[in-house]
């Protein structure tokens, strides 16, 4: 997890901020227009002019860290649970244990076996965020159309072939759904993050919290807003369905 996290962050560090707020514009005018580029370049200038661009890059790092390590044990995992009522069966208490269990509780076991630092607080933020990509990604293959599943299946395709160029890309809207509400639950766990050594935008707002710094604070929750409004709206516009845009 390290060997992914700290490069990660250092790059992002290092990187100039006008190569980072160029690149994210262009992704950004890509998949969302030119409305969503422009208020992604403002909030990326917000922050560097108001000097919370380096706690903006350590969240970042966190955040994605724990976003790329979610999708990759949801993916299986959903695509396990639409396969298999049973083991769907199993997996929703646990599902339902982790997104009602409060947040703070996460860190007690991360904080007693991994210590204090960037590794607990990314194991917390993943417990906590990956629920929703996991039960998503079961709900966007279920609502397949069993019609185009039996059509697939008459042309000859195996299990892997309908998985992979029928019912994954028909499922990516609902998947990406998933993919966004798991981002911006990582995005909610930054705060409580700080609170075992993660730093970022999160160890602004509990300085400003704990020293009663209001002005501080308050900057810090407004980056962490910021940076939730800028990845929102990028998600969303990988989510949009392809076959509706081909038929307009």
């Amino acid at each position: 997890m390290l060997k992914l996290m700290v490069p990660m962050q250092k790059g992002l560090e290092q990187m100039p901020m006008w190569l980072f707020t160029g690149v994210v514009a262009l992704i950004a005018w890509r998949v969302s227009g030119t409305r969503v580029a422009l208020i992604s370049v403002a909030g990326l200038v917000f922050l560097a002019v108001f000097d919370l661009w380096i706690g903006a890059m350590v969240s970042i790092a966190v955040v994605g860290t724990a976003t790329f390590l979610s999708i990759i044990m949801s993916l299986p995992l959903g695509i396990m649970m639409s396969k298999s009522d049973r083991f769907e069966a199993f997996m929703r208490p646990v599902l339902d244990l982790c997104q009602t269990m409060p947040s703070f509780v996460y860190l007690i076991p991360a904080i007693f076996f991994l210590g204090i630092g960037m590794v607990p607080a990314v194991m917390a933020t993943i417990v906590y965020a990956i629920p929703p990509c996991i039960r998503l990604t079961n709900l966007g293959i279920r609502l397949v159309s069993p019609q185009l599943i039996e059509t697939a299946r008459s042309f000859g395709t195996t299990p892997w072939q309908l998985l992979v160029k029928v019912e994954l890309p028909l499922a990516r809207p609902t998947i990406m759904a998933g993919v966004n509400q798991c981002v911006m639950m990582a995005l909610a766990m930054v705060v409580l993050a700080a609170l075992v050594g993660a730093g970022g935008l999160g160890a602004d707002v509990y300085a400003g919290v704990q020293q009663l710094e209001f002005g501080r604070g308050l900057m810090g929750g407004i980056g962490i807003v910021i940076l939730a409004i800028i990845i929102d709206r990028i998600t969303q516009g990988f989510a949009k369905d392809p076959t509706a845009e081909r038929n307009n």
